[in-house]
């Protein structure tokens, strides 16, 4: 299985064009963070998590060149905005794309690409078939079996994914016990870890740290960074032993 970091970033707190902060101004290309998202390559299947503003450049930068599914934590703008440039995919290999989220994801998904789910449809839109899944119950994609698993991002439920030995969280505030147990024996652990000050619906870095500890996977990234976080070796020099900060194009092999 290998994991490819699409994205590290978010739009929260995006700064103007000529913001002259550390991180803005920074030569160092892993402070140049697009909208969160990952790719992973298991077996022979290609596995986007989110399709945010930035997907397009994302799967170009990384010369991504076929797609099985979609996988959508939640409906938030940062998360789905590109979900429209699928349809590049749906032209290459002449079939629909399987997008699993929940139900209230799905319809912000028809809100938002209404004219992907018309009775008539324009040539060439979005070839998108919706699959439903909820939290704690264990889904297959030909033999891959995925876990979704609930956090809240403040008041929103948000879904992270399990597959093997390997979670993705991210946008969340808080995690039921009932989500963590779901977590146990978790190898490898990607979390949100948006800034040190404290914000209403995102885990800061004591947070996340809190919680990868409370998990206890042998190695964690953190991602869904704002650059009110820093500059990525600032931030490295203060993580713990088997904490570490994700940048875009990482790629880990599980």
């Amino acid at each position: 299985m290998k994991v490819t970091f699409l994205g590290t970033g978010t739009s929260q707190g995006v700064p103007v064009i000529a913001c002259q902060c550390d991180v803005c101004q920074s030569t160092d290309g892993r402070d140049k963070r697009l909208r969160t998202s990952i790719y992973m390559e298991i077996g022979d299947l290609h596995i986007v998590v989110d399709t945010g503003p930035d997907f397009r450049y994302q799967m170009l930068r990384q010369d991504v060149r076929h797609l099985d599914v979609v996988l959508i934590t939640h409906s938030h703008k940062d998360h789905i905005a590109g979900m429209d440039d699928v349809r590049a995919f749906n032209y290459q290999q002449q079939q629909s794309i399987p997008v699993y989220g929940s139900l209230a994801t799905h319809e912000a998904l028809k809100r938002e690409f209404y004219y992907a789910f018309g009775e008539i449809k324009y040539p060439g839109v979005p070839r998108l078939e919706l699959k439903p899944i909820v939290s704690g119950e264990p889904f297959f994609v030909k033999e891959l079996r995925i876990l979704p698993i609930e956090v809240m991002h403040h008041k929103m439920p948000v879904l992270g994914f399990r597959i093997g030995d390997f979670a993705y969280i991210t946008d969340a505030k808080t995690v039921a016990d009932t989500s963590k147990v779901l977590l146990e024996g978790v190898k490898v652990l990607v979390v949100n870890a948006l800034q040190n000050e404290p914000h209403i619906s995102h885990f800061t870095k004591e947070e996340a740290l809190a919680f990868a500890k409370e998990v206890g996977a042998e190695q964690t990234y953190l991602t869904h960074i704002s650059h009110r976080f820093g500059k990525h070796d600032d931030i490295s020099r203060d993580l713990p032993v088997g904490v570490k900060l994700a940048y875009d194009g990482l790629s880990i092999v599980i």
